[in-house]
Protein backbone atom coordinates (compact mmCIF):
# COMPACT_ATOMS: atom_id res chain seq x y z
CA UNK A 1 0.00 0.00 0.00
CA UNK A 2 3.07 2.23 0.74
CA UNK A 3 3.52 2.25 -3.20
CA UNK A 4 0.58 3.23 -4.30
CA UNK A 5 0.58 6.32 -1.93
CA UNK A 6 3.85 6.91 -3.34
CA UNK A 7 2.43 6.64 -6.86
CA UNK A 8 -0.47 8.75 -5.71
CA UNK A 9 1.62 11.58 -4.06
CA UNK A 10 3.74 11.99 -7.34
CA UNK A 11 1.16 12.30 -9.20
CA UNK A 12 -0.10 15.19 -7.39
CA UNK A 13 3.38 16.48 -7.63
CA UNK A 14 3.84 15.95 -11.30
CA UNK A 15 6.93 13.76 -10.70
CA UNK A 16 9.06 13.19 -13.24
CA UNK A 17 8.68 9.53 -13.98
CA UNK A 18 4.82 10.16 -14.68
CA UNK A 19 5.82 12.83 -17.41
CA UNK A 20 8.57 11.70 -19.33
CA UNK A 21 8.79 9.67 -22.18
CA UNK A 22 11.13 6.94 -20.62
CA UNK A 23 9.38 3.99 -19.77
CA UNK A 24 5.85 5.35 -20.60
CA UNK A 25 3.85 1.72 -20.61
CA UNK A 26 4.77 1.32 -17.02
CA UNK A 27 3.94 4.81 -16.21
CA UNK A 28 0.45 4.93 -17.75
CA UNK A 29 -0.29 1.20 -16.24
CA UNK A 30 0.92 2.72 -12.81
CA UNK A 31 -1.63 5.66 -13.33
CA UNK A 32 -4.32 3.41 -14.35
CA UNK A 33 -3.53 1.40 -11.59
CA UNK A 34 -4.11 4.60 -9.22
CA UNK A 35 -7.35 4.99 -10.97
CA UNK A 36 -8.78 1.55 -10.11
CA UNK A 37 -7.38 1.70 -6.73
CA UNK A 38 -8.58 5.26 -5.20
CA UNK A 39 -11.50 4.47 -7.11
CA UNK A 40 -12.97 1.53 -5.41
CA UNK A 41 -11.75 2.88 -1.78
CA UNK A 42 -14.33 6.23 -2.49
CA UNK A 43 -17.05 3.27 -4.14
CA UNK A 44 -16.83 1.26 -1.12
CA UNK A 45 -17.81 4.47 1.04
CA UNK A 46 -20.09 5.96 -1.46
CA UNK A 47 -22.13 2.88 -1.07
CA UNK A 48 -22.10 2.12 2.34
CA UNK A 49 -24.99 4.67 2.60
CA UNK A 50 -26.11 3.84 6.66
CA UNK A 51 -29.97 3.71 5.24
CA UNK A 52 -29.55 0.57 3.20
CA UNK A 53 -27.63 -1.26 6.48
CA UNK A 54 -30.79 -3.41 7.57
CA UNK A 55 -31.54 -4.43 4.13
CA UNK A 56 -30.11 -7.84 3.54
CA UNK A 57 -28.22 -7.32 0.44
CA UNK A 58 -26.15 -4.09 1.64
CA UNK A 59 -22.96 -5.68 1.54
CA UNK A 60 -23.95 -6.39 -2.53
CA UNK A 61 -24.22 -2.64 -2.96
CA UNK A 62 -20.86 -2.00 -1.27
CA UNK A 63 -19.01 -4.39 -4.18
CA UNK A 64 -21.48 -2.81 -6.86
CA UNK A 65 -20.31 0.98 -6.05
CA UNK A 66 -17.09 -0.40 -5.70
CA UNK A 67 -17.05 -1.60 -9.30
CA UNK A 68 -18.89 1.45 -10.89
CA UNK A 69 -16.65 4.54 -9.81
CA UNK A 70 -13.24 2.97 -11.66
CA UNK A 71 -15.65 1.58 -13.88
CA UNK A 72 -17.18 5.11 -14.85
CA UNK A 73 -14.11 6.88 -14.85
CA UNK A 74 -12.19 4.12 -17.07
CA UNK A 75 -15.49 4.26 -19.78
CA UNK A 76 -15.72 7.88 -20.17
CA UNK A 77 -12.14 8.38 -20.50
CA UNK A 78 -12.03 5.47 -23.49
CA UNK A 79 -14.79 6.37 -25.16
CA UNK A 80 -14.07 10.41 -25.03
CA UNK A 81 -10.53 9.33 -26.12
CA UNK A 82 -11.20 8.99 -30.32
CA UNK A 83 -13.09 11.92 -30.68
CA UNK A 84 -9.66 13.57 -28.79
CA UNK A 85 -7.51 12.21 -31.44
CA UNK A 86 -9.49 13.33 -34.11
CA UNK A 87 -9.26 16.58 -32.61
CA UNK A 88 -6.03 16.83 -32.47
CA UNK A 89 -5.08 15.52 -35.90
CA UNK A 90 -7.45 18.27 -37.53
CA UNK A 91 -5.52 20.84 -34.98
CA UNK A 92 -2.24 19.77 -36.50
CA UNK A 93 -1.07 18.35 -32.96
CA UNK A 94 -1.25 14.86 -33.57
CA UNK A 95 2.49 14.16 -32.83
CA UNK A 96 1.98 15.67 -29.01
CA UNK A 97 -0.77 13.17 -28.78
CA UNK A 98 1.38 10.46 -26.70
CA UNK A 99 2.08 12.82 -24.25
CA UNK A 100 -1.45 14.75 -23.67
CA UNK A 101 -2.63 10.89 -23.39
CA UNK A 102 -0.17 10.81 -20.41
CA UNK A 103 -1.34 13.95 -19.20
CA UNK A 104 -5.03 12.95 -19.24
CA UNK A 105 -4.78 9.72 -17.45
CA UNK A 106 -2.63 11.61 -14.53
CA UNK A 107 -5.56 13.84 -14.47
CA UNK A 108 -7.61 10.74 -14.39
CA UNK A 109 -5.79 9.16 -11.80
CA UNK A 110 -5.50 12.09 -9.95
CA UNK A 111 -9.48 12.81 -10.24
CA UNK A 112 -9.68 9.27 -7.80
CA UNK A 113 -7.07 10.07 -5.64
CA UNK A 114 -9.20 12.98 -4.62
CA UNK A 115 -12.24 11.29 -4.01
CA UNK A 116 -10.41 8.83 -2.33
CA UNK A 117 -9.29 11.71 0.26
CA UNK A 118 -12.93 12.53 0.34
CA UNK A 119 -14.13 8.92 1.65
CA UNK A 120 -13.97 10.59 5.10
CA UNK A 121 -16.00 13.48 4.44
CA UNK A 122 -18.77 10.93 3.09
CA UNK A 123 -18.61 8.97 5.76
CA UNK A 124 -18.84 11.43 8.08
CA UNK A 125 -22.23 12.66 5.88
CA UNK A 126 -23.76 9.27 5.95
CA UNK A 127 -23.29 9.33 9.66
CA UNK A 128 -25.30 12.39 10.40
CA UNK A 129 -28.13 12.12 7.84
CA UNK A 130 -30.24 8.92 6.52
CA UNK A 131 -32.02 10.99 3.69
CA UNK A 132 -31.22 9.19 0.39
CA UNK A 133 -31.81 12.43 -1.97
CA UNK A 134 -29.21 14.31 0.51
CA UNK A 135 -26.72 11.54 -0.25
CA UNK A 136 -27.20 11.85 -3.73
CA UNK A 137 -26.57 15.73 -3.95
CA UNK A 138 -23.29 15.02 -1.37
CA UNK A 139 -22.28 13.20 -3.70
CA UNK A 140 -22.42 14.85 -6.60
CA UNK A 141 -20.56 17.63 -4.64
CA UNK A 142 -17.43 15.39 -3.65
CA UNK A 143 -17.80 14.39 -7.54
CA UNK A 144 -17.47 18.31 -8.88
CA UNK A 145 -14.96 19.04 -6.43
CA UNK A 146 -12.57 15.81 -7.34
CA UNK A 147 -13.27 16.86 -11.35
CA UNK A 148 -12.28 21.00 -10.37
CA UNK A 149 -9.06 19.57 -8.67
CA UNK A 150 -8.33 17.23 -11.78
CA UNK A 151 -8.64 20.21 -14.28
CA UNK A 152 -6.18 22.20 -11.89
CA UNK A 153 -3.57 18.89 -12.39
CA UNK A 154 -4.12 18.33 -15.68
CA UNK A 155 -3.20 21.82 -16.69
CA UNK A 156 -0.14 21.98 -14.91
CA UNK A 157 0.52 18.31 -17.04
CA UNK A 158 -0.29 20.72 -20.48
CA UNK A 159 2.16 23.51 -19.36
CA UNK A 160 4.37 21.91 -21.80
CA UNK A 161 2.42 21.36 -25.13
CA UNK A 162 0.91 24.87 -24.33
CA UNK A 163 4.42 26.45 -24.50
CA UNK A 164 4.97 24.05 -27.37
CA UNK A 165 1.93 24.89 -29.15
CA UNK A 166 -0.77 27.83 -28.05
CA UNK A 167 -3.43 25.32 -29.69
CA UNK A 168 -3.46 23.00 -27.00
CA UNK A 169 -4.94 25.32 -24.68
CA UNK A 170 -8.01 25.26 -27.32
CA UNK A 171 -7.72 21.65 -27.33
CA UNK A 172 -8.32 21.17 -23.54
CA UNK A 173 -11.12 22.98 -23.71
CA UNK A 174 -12.28 20.68 -26.16
CA UNK A 175 -11.83 17.27 -23.75
CA UNK A 176 -12.83 18.98 -21.19
CA UNK A 177 -16.50 19.45 -22.88
CA UNK A 178 -16.45 15.97 -24.60
CA UNK A 179 -15.56 14.59 -21.42
CA UNK A 180 -18.13 15.98 -19.71
CA UNK A 181 -21.07 15.10 -22.22
CA UNK A 182 -20.00 11.37 -21.60
CA UNK A 183 -19.45 11.25 -18.14
CA UNK A 184 -22.93 12.45 -17.43
CA UNK A 185 -24.27 9.76 -19.95
CA UNK A 186 -21.87 7.21 -18.44
CA UNK A 187 -23.02 8.00 -14.27
CA UNK A 188 -26.92 7.65 -15.40
CA UNK A 189 -26.21 4.43 -17.59
CA UNK A 190 -24.25 2.85 -14.55
CA UNK A 191 -26.70 4.30 -11.97
CA UNK A 192 -28.01 3.34 -8.76
CA UNK A 193 -24.20 4.14 -7.64
CA UNK A 194 -25.95 4.50 -3.94
CA UNK A 195 -28.81 2.34 -3.81
CA UNK A 196 -32.46 3.52 -2.35
CA UNK A 197 -34.04 2.34 0.39
CA UNK A 198 -36.79 -0.37 -0.03
CA UNK A 199 -35.73 -1.41 -3.38
CA UNK A 200 -34.03 -4.49 -4.82
CA UNK A 201 -29.99 -4.31 -5.12
CA UNK A 202 -29.04 -4.35 -8.80
CA UNK A 203 -26.07 -3.71 -10.44
CA UNK A 204 -28.20 -1.77 -13.52
CA UNK A 205 -31.33 0.52 -13.48
CA UNK A 206 -34.05 -1.55 -15.65
CA UNK A 207 -33.84 1.34 -17.87
CA UNK A 208 -30.38 1.58 -18.17
CA UNK A 209 -30.22 2.63 -21.60
CA UNK A 210 -32.04 5.73 -21.30
CA UNK A 211 -31.11 9.22 -22.96
CA UNK A 212 -30.14 11.22 -19.74
CA UNK A 213 -30.38 14.48 -21.75
CA UNK A 214 -33.59 13.23 -22.85
CA UNK A 215 -34.82 12.70 -19.76
CA UNK A 216 -33.48 15.84 -18.23
CA UNK A 217 -35.65 17.80 -20.99
CA UNK A 218 -38.53 16.07 -20.30
CA UNK A 219 -38.61 17.27 -16.49
CA UNK A 220 -37.62 20.66 -17.56
CA UNK A 221 -40.80 20.31 -19.95
CA UNK A 222 -42.72 19.15 -17.52
CA UNK A 223 -41.84 21.64 -14.94
CA UNK A 224 -42.77 24.69 -17.16
CA UNK A 225 -45.44 22.91 -18.71
CA UNK A 226 -47.70 20.66 -16.25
Amino acid sequence: MRAWLGSADDILRRAPWVTDQLDSRRAIVRMFGCLVLFGLLYGVAMGSFRALASQPQWLRQVVYSAVKVPLLLTATFVISLPSFYVLNSLFGLRRDFARAVRALVAAQAGLAIVLASLAPFTLTWYASSAVHHEALVFNGAMFAVASFTAQWLVRGYYRPLIARHPRHRQLLWCWLIVYTVVAIQMAWLLRPFLGAPGKNVEFLRPEAWDNAYVIVLRLVWRTLFP
